[in-house]
């Protein structure tokens, strides 16, 4: 078989339908060949601030800092939401990871973390502590969600039995508070 060598593929027509190979191919990159766009778009996110929630309330997690956000497509700084982008639709793996701090020791009875799909309840992780009330906690939730471009996700927070502060990483490299998503397929 012939190599070929360019810098640039594009269909002969204007479809914008390029095939390579046919059912049951196998691609692979050489060696130390970097496939550019794999799991793009991506964000990483976390407190900065630690930041009071409210017994009773549904409070939307304020993940204020990036450590990196390669699409420009999650705002730290107002809405607290990461939006899809045009043209990057598709199936998205995500996970938050909450630190709950109570005012006092075995105050907290109750614990939900929440992922939030255009503005509605899409997943939670429900803790219940009532019989053995705690005074921190580490919750965690993740799965994979099909997403359009346009839409938004956000991570929301229910605590019962006290206020208490989702915490921060205090400058540390062990974050402790974080929401970060990537884009697997479509």
């Amino acid at each position: 078989m012939g190599t070929i060598k360019t810098t640039n593929i594009e269909p002969i027509a204007d479809n914008g339908t390029v095939t390579l190979g046919s059912s049951g191919d196998t691609f692979s990159l050489g060696s130390g060949v970097i496939q550019s766009n794999l799991n793009y778009p991506t964000f990483f996110a976390g407190v900065g601030t630690a930041q009071s929630l409210s017994n009773d309330l549904a409070t939307k997690m304020q993940f204020d800092y990036e450590d990196f956000d390669t699409d420009s497509a999650y705002d730290p700084s107002t809405n607290y939401r990461f939006t899809v982008p045009s043209g990057k639709g598709g199936k998205y793996y995500f996970f938050i990871n909450a630190y709950y701090l109570s005012s006092g020791q075995g105050n907290l009875n109750y614990v939900s973390t929440n992922l939030y799909k255009n503005g509605s309840k899409w997943q939670h992780n429900n803790n219940d502590f009532r019989s053995n009330p705690v005074y921190n906690f580490s919750d965690q939730l993740s799965g994979v969600i099909d997403l359009n471009a346009g839409d938004y996700l956000e991570g929301y927070s229910y605590v019962n039995g006290t206020s208490v502060v989702l915490q921060n990483s205090n400058g540390s490299p062990n974050r402790m508070s974080i929401f970060t998503a990537y884009r697997i397929g479509t």
